[in-house]
């Protein structure tokens, strides 16, 4: 069975679908692991007058992806990738610059990046930092080893965005094919992020039990006005 390799996969486009496979890079050993840091963001301020302070919930921050990994030009490292395994290590950074670091004049900055491992990892993003330490070098100088470590920032593009946020909304109409074990609280909760709407939804939709519905059974949730609640 073949080893999966961390693959970055460069796009001059936030659609991540222009020029694929022209500056993509192939790390050549995997990293022993990554990390991903995830963040929640929250108001604590203090009201005035008071010593408590209540976390209010303000939105998650975009995902970060951390990658440490060797690039080596020994040729002694086992499982090393085979196209690269000869190539000087001053040759392999150019590479890897070419897809995660420099400026795309068709973009006016660095390429959008797409980070893929195995069935664990796909990770739509950009670079925010890239540090190399060269740690064992040549009789001439040249390095013969380098360790890097790159960071990532999940992107997401606007119309992207602002596709899901209008698919999400409690101002459009939804509709809905009841799967097994569904509740029409939950369904009516997840549409409105409110169960207050519950018996309006089961009179549009003809329901005469809110508590049991029939899987297969088609739903749709209209938008409300609240004062309808």
């Amino acid at each position: 069975m073949t080893l999966a390799k961390f693959e970055i996969k460069s796009f001059s486009d936030n659609l991540f679908k222009k020029d694929g496979g022209k500056k993509d890079f192939q790390i050549p050993i995997n990293p022993e692991s990554f990390t991903r840091n995830l963040k929640v963001e929250r108001d604590t301020t203090k009201g005035s007058g008071n010593n408590q302070t209540n976390s209010k919930f303000v939105g998650t921050a975009p995902e970060e992806l951390k990658i440490e990994f060797i690039l080596d030009g020994t040729g002694t490292m086992e499982g090393y990738l085979d196209s690269m395994k000869d190539m000087p290590v001053k040759d392999q950074l150019k590479k890897l610059m070419d897809c995660v670091y420099d400026y795309d004049g068709k973009i006016h900055s660095p390429r959008y990046l797409k980070i893929l491992y195995g069935s664990e990892l796909k990770f739509n993003c950009v670079l925010t930092s890239l540090d190399i330490n060269h740690t064992l070098f040549n009789s001439d100088g040249s390095p013969l080893r380098a360790k890097i470590t790159a960071n990532f920032l999940q992107y997401v593009a606007p119309e992207t965005r602002a596709r899901k946020e209008r698919n999400s909304s409690p101002d459009l109409t939804h509709q809905r094919i009841v799967k097994a074990g569904e509740r029409l609280d939950f369904l009516t909760f997840e549409i409105y992020d409110s169960p207050t709407y519950l018996l309006q939804v089961a009179l549009n939709n003809d329901l005469t039990n809110v508590r049991s519905l029939k899987p297969g059974t088609e739903l749709f949730f209209h938008p409300f006005d609240k004062s309808e609640a």
